[in-house]
């Protein structure tokens, strides 16, 4: 499973939106929608943050676990 569609996942998951997860990482919607969307790749501080906000791993939301 690719990465972007893990993000969206956990988001959905977690009942949030996407301007709501823009907001914690410090940035607008459009920016956060290009990494959920797949037109852009994810910086690792970004990788970090979404790993601690969802208290899951970078390895998980790159798709190389899935634990």
């Amino acid at each position: 499973m690719a990465f972007y569609r893990r993000i969206r996942d956990l988001r959905e998951d977690n009942d949030l939106t996407q301007n709501q997860v823009a907001e914690y990482l410090g940035m607008k919607q459009p920016q956060y929608h290009r990494y959920e969307s797949g037109v852009r790749d994810i910086p690792t501080d970004v990788l970090i943050k979404l790993s601690k906000l969802y208290n899951t791993s970078v390895d998980y939301i790159l798709g190389l676990t899935d634990k």
